[in-house]
């Protein structure tokens, strides 16, 4: 039975790493750089696996577990591979002003209806500018650069002085690096929470569905990718707007929530 399961998770390991390896290709990342990255993944996860199960790791407990010298997994451990997470931030914060605009009555007629707002201060503006909005939402990110930051993904233009929301949903445009930064989150959590579901109880496991037809015929993809993207769209504004009032200003209380959706398409003719 151990056998087959390995051969199994070998099978799926191998299934995750070819589109990431081909990533790591286009970017010009070696086979050593990312060993170098499995090393360091390995140490801090056993070592984060006895926290979280209430038990003391030590430079030789990972060793023996990870297969590593100790020498190495002391390396390891002094090794820092994070770069900053300015990128990440500014991704949230993007998607944090767009929610607010969509659901706060400062900023929207009624929920999902967003209104024009004048970039800054003027006598008919009253606290609904965009300059308000950035300030409220987006933490210590500058107007102008938000409002950059929103035009380059084409989720904003202005007509006649004012900001017009034209786009509900925030995917960086021209900067690889954000992209970048969005494989490594949504696959971060999409494989947790397969993890979780693996060994938690029924009652316990987190949702995780898909739907799919090997048999879909090829002039009807385009129908489906608008009909998907549309109704996908709906849903999440519907479940910001929730996740929006539900929050909590107290830093004890709260909790981090997600919910993605994706969409996937493959020529069976091809590997």
């Amino acid at each position: 039975m151990e056998n087959t399961s390995n051969k199994i998770l070998t099978t799926s390991i191998a299934q995750i790493l070819r589109p990431l390896v081909r990533i790591l290709l286009r970017n010009g990342i070696s086979c050593g750089s990312f060993e170098e990255m499995v090393r360091k993944a390995y140490v801090e996860e056993a070592f984060a696996t006895a926290q979280r199960n209430n038990s003391k790791a030590t430079i030789s407990s990972v060793s023996a577990e990870t297969g590593l010298s100790r020498k190495e997994v002391k390396r390891l451990t002094e090794t820092d591979l994070s770069d900053s997470k300015n990128t990440e931030q500014k991704y949230n914060r993007a998607i944090r002003v767009i929610s607010g605009w969509l659901n706060d009555p400062r900023f929207a007629y009624e929920e999902g209806n967003p209104k024009a707002l004048a970039l800054d201060s003027s006598p008919d503006s009253e606290n609904g500018t965009f300059a308000n909005l950035v300030k409220h939402y987006s933490g210590d990110i500058p107007t102008k650069a938000m409002l950059n930051l929103l035009e380059s993904s084409n989720c904003v233009e202005i007509k006649d002085g004012l900001v017009h929301l034209v786009r509900n949903a925030y995917v960086p445009g021209n900067d690889p690096e954000e992209i970048i930064r969005i494989l490594g989150k949504d696959t971060n959590q999409l494989i947790n929470t397969i993890d979780h579901n693996l060994t938690a109880d029924e009652k316990s496991k987190w949702f995780q569905r898909k739907v799919s037809n090997p048999r879909v015929r090829a002039d009807a993809l385009d129908e489906f990718r608008d009909f998907s993207r549309r109704r996908s769209q709906t849903l999440l504004e519907e479940l910001d707007a929730w996740l929006s009032q539900n929050e909590t200003d107290e830093e004890s209380d709260a909790r981090y929530a997600s919910m993605s959706i994706y969409y996937y398409e493959q020529d069976l003719n091809e590997e």
